[in-house]
């Protein structure tokens, strides 16, 4: 998922001292002799704010890390939302909930995403795979297309015409590097560490991080037209940036979209799960306003009240969330970069957007996965108006949904005219998307506030 910025903050002290007790893989036996004696009689308890990926899982691991070594913390999960995912959520076709549901953000997940698989089945949630939305894919640069292609080995003789042998090659063998190094997380000799800096340089990714995609490939050797092509096409998708702009380590994750699958009924399922069997309690339309010092613990302001916790977790963006923390905190926590985001879904009773849009004749099938490249654009060409424009199954028969990403809204004339007199139901969206993030579309700000 998304990457997080993890900070320890001490209210006036200079050791950390946790007011219950972690397994030693946390902590020195010293430092753990020393909170055994000072653990206090009440239940301690952790306020996590936020009810998305990060916070449920937070609360999920909380409640593990209960279970394994007896900690008896109480967790309480705000989010100022009625509902429980974050930005995985869903929405229904005309607002009928017999109708297929849409995915909104959150899509999708991979099988080196192990924590969410193996959540799949652990909570009997059903997999399913997109093969159905298996469509034509097309790679459109504001005034062509640049390739079509469907998976066939025509197609696959086309690309390799256009790019070589070496390009899909080479970037294959960085993609793959990149994911052998990122299940290392998985081991149990994964690296301690409390900054996502840390974490990167012992990993080997600081070259990643410290590149763009563009240059990171081209030094492997990659071809500047099948990056600016492909391999952007995928970033934009993704992640609605641009090869030359988003680091390489996140152009990777955008081109590891291998098998991807997703929930049946909506991901959302998966973090409604995690705080179900966290044991959590959950205050949903529940607003935090501030956190705030209150000795060596921590007052946490809301709509339902100020409430004190031993820790507190800030599973958001933070600069988005309008909480006011002491100044000292505040400057310990760097400003994010976002790029604004507008999701379009849509019914149309047309089977492929209109060719007139793209220039084509009348009767052209258009392809039902149109994806961007700005290759034209920095040559002086259009700019595509749009990221990305898919087909996603039918809603009923002889109607199916779309889903476009793009940077501007999207105004009904413009739909209008590439479904002309074809759209039925509009849901409009704007998100915003982590400049840094480094995997599929979830943004999570962690602060964790630890009592001295």
């Amino acid at each position: 998922m998304k990457s997080a910025v993890l900070l320890c903050l001490l209210p006036g002290a200079l050791a950390i001292q946790l007011p219950f007790e972690l397994p030693n893989f946390f902590k020195s036996k010293t430092v753990l002799s020393s909170v055994q004696e000072e653990t206090p009689t009440v239940l301690p308890r952790v306020a996590i704010i936020g009810a998305g990926a990060g916070g449920s899982s937070a609360a999920f691991w909380i409640s593990k890390a209960n279970e394994r070594f007896g900690l008896g913390v109480a967790i309480d999960v705000y989010d100022k939302e009625g509902y429980i995912g974050g930005r995985s959520t869903t929405v229904y076709p005309y607002d009928d909930p017999s109708l297929r549901e849409l995915e909104l953000g959150a899509s999708i997940f991979v099988r080196p995403n192990k924590n969410l698989w193996r959540a799949t089945e652990e909570f009997n949630l059903t997999r399913r795979d997109f093969r159905e939305e298996d469509y034509e894919t097309g790679i459109w640069d504001g005034e062509q297309f640049l390739l079509s292609f469907n998976g066939g080995w025509w197609d696959t003789l086309k690309v390799l015409w256009r790019y070589g042998l070496n390009a899909p090659r080479r970037t294959e063998a960085a993609v793959k590097s990149m994911i052998s190094t990122y299940l290392s997380l998985y081991n149990k000799d994964t690296p301690r560490w409390e900054k996502v800096e840390d974490v990167s340089d012992a990993l080997g990714f600081s070259d990643m991080v410290s590149s763009t995609t563009s240059e990171y490939l081209l030094s492997k050797g990659v071809s500047s037209n099948y990056i600016s092509e492909i391999v952007e096409a995928a970033t934009r998708v993704n992640y609605a940036q641009d090869a030359d702009t988003i680091h390489a380590l996140e152009g990777a994750c955008s081109m590891a979209a291998d098998n991807a699958a997703g929930v049946a009924g909506g991901n959302f399922q998966l973090f409604e799960q995690f705080l179900k069997r966290s044991k959590a309690e959950v205050f949903l339309n529940t607003p935090v306003t501030s956190i705030t010092p209150k000795g060596h613990q921590w007052t946490v302001k809301s709509s339902r009240g100020s409430h004190t916790y031993q820790a507190v977790i800030i599973a958001a963006p933070f600069h988005q969330t309008s909480i006011t923390v002491p100044q000292s905190v505040a400057d310990q926590i760097p400003p994010q970069p976002y790029v604004n985001l507008h999701v379009t879904l849509l019914s149309t009773n047309a089977s492929s957007p209109s060719p007139s849009y793209f220039g084509l004749p009348e009767g052209s099938k258009v392809p039902q996965m149109v994806l961007t490249s700005r290759a034209n654009s920095r040559k002086g060409g259009k700019e595509p108006e749009f990221n990305s424009l898919s087909y996603h199954g039918t809603t009923r028969p002889g109607e199916w949904a779309v889903k476009i990403f793009s940077k501007k809204p999207l105004s009904d004339e413009w739909l209008d005219g590439v479904f002309p007199g074809a759209v039925g139901w509009v849901h409009r969206k704007e998100v915003a998307d982590d400049l840094n993030a480094a995997a599929h579309d979830i943004i999570i700000i962690i602060i964790i506030l630890l009592t001295g």
